[in-house]
């Protein structure tokens, strides 16, 4: 299948203040990339521009497909598997509800106790959100990530809140979405522990 992400010439303003402009490059089908950066560099503004959530002050984000170019934000959305800051976790929702509910939105056919498994939540199946601890809610948006089956992961601080058992968790989910042809763009202050390209905003 062909796959790949290009970004030509992309500048993002936000409050009047340039992130960053002229920005290129590209990532082809199993590769990741590590987003580097100050703070207020553009890191997340940049996986948001990616996502469809902003628009660029200017340039192109494109993705190749065997369909064809898809350039248009809604259009490109349906590629994308978000995993931001917000957990979004449901608090009255059990932990196999919202993976089911997501499995059944996502229609990717995947089996939620699977993803449960891999991430270690099986133990935590019947309980509600709201008990989870911080590190246990990033492992179920991780399972969210999972069930979602969108070749274009973008990542936001994907390590914060883990330990050392859940960063490897994250590592080798990378690793497994990239031999299956998927793409991975991740914003983050410290290694990913996988071997990536790296992109360097700001003066760093």
């Amino acid at each position: 299948m062909t796959f790949s992400l290009d970004v030509e010439d992309l500048s993002c303003i936000r409050g009047q203040r340039a992130l960053f402009r002229g920005l290129r490059f590209s990532v082809d089908a199993g590769r990741a990339v590590s987003l580097q950066g100050a703070n207020g560099a553009g890191k997340t503004s940049l996986l948001r521009l990616l996502a469809g959530f902003l628009m660029p002050a200017s340039g192109t984000i494109r993705l190749r497909t065997d369909g064809g170019d898809i350039e248009h934000a809604e259009d490109r959305g349906k590629f994308v598997g978000w995993f931001g800051h917000q957990d979004a976790v449901k608090p009255q929702l059990a932990v196999r509800e919202q993976l089911a509910f997501f499995a059944r939105l996502y229609g990717s056919g995947r089996n939620p106790d699977e993803a449960m498994r891999t991430f270690g939540l099986l133990p935590l199946a019947e309980l509600p959100g709201q008990y989870l601890s911080a590190g246990q809610k990033r492992r179920l948006a991780l399972a969210r990530l999972q069930l979602c089956a969108r070749p274009l992961w973008l990542l936001d601080e994907p390590l914060a809140a883990l330990d050392t058992a859940g960063k490897k968790l994250v590592a080798q989910t990378i690793v497994a979405h990239c031999a299956c042809g998927g793409i991975v763009v991740a914003a983050t202050h410290e290694a990913l522990g996988v071997a990536c390209e790296t992109l360097l905003l700001g003066d760093g």
